[in-house]
């Protein structure tokens, strides 16, 4: 069913509570990269390569958007679709692994493999394409083509979805990054 806009919030290393906002725990490189993002974004000036309609956004930041979401479980498949442009994020629970090495390149939204806990969805991003300029939020917030996602998804109320991520980049990051987005049923006839 679908989902309403995000409230999102983010924490980095400890546990991610709505609400709250903190900075991912960069390393000395990554974080220059960052406060030049956020004195651009001071300026009026948001470095976002990926501004133009009809180009993807990717993964984790598809979650980020300001937007409306579709979650379409199948058996063996979930997909995420959103409104804004053509993204579309699949996620395998068949039971398949992510494939070798050698047969993965990177995509906007990544390879996703996942299995139901309960009532939560687990999934597993990996190969995702960042060139280290895709921005992630409206603070500037980047990572690097190292760049690894676990979430976990589920209905925390009748009318709310959470998704619970923790980032995991050697390449940007000296610690896993722990990001919460809520979600809110649509009302029905919007």
């Amino acid at each position: 069913r679908g989902m309403g806009e995000a409230k999102a919030s983010a924490t980095g290393g400890g546990p991610a509570k709505v609400g709250e906002r903190s900075l991912p725990p960069y390393n000395a490189e990554w974080q220059k990269k960052f406060e030049a993002n956020a004195e651009l974004v001071k300026q009026d000036r948001f470095p976002d390569p990926l501004s133009f309609c009809g180009i993807p956004v990717g993964y984790p930041r598809v979650l980020n958007l300001p937007d409306s979401y579709e979650f379409v479980v199948r058996p063996e498949q979930v997909w995420i679709l959103t409104e804004n442009g053509p993204n579309l994020m699949r996620i395998y629970t068949d039971g398949r692994s992510h494939p070798p090495a050698d047969l993965l390149w990177p995509t906007y939204t990544g390879d996703s493999v996942g299995h139901w806990e309960g009532d939560t969805l687990v999934f597993d991003t990996i190969s995702i394409k960042n060139d280290g300029d895709t921005i992630f939020d409206r603070n500037g917030t980047v990572f690097s083509d190292r760049i690894q996602v676990v979430t976990r998804i589920r209905l925390t109320a009748p009318d709310t979805l959470t998704a619970d991520l923790t980032v995991t980049d050697p390449g940007a990051l000296t610690e896993p990054y722990k990001i919460v987005r809520q979600f809110r049923r649509i009302e029905a006839g919007a």
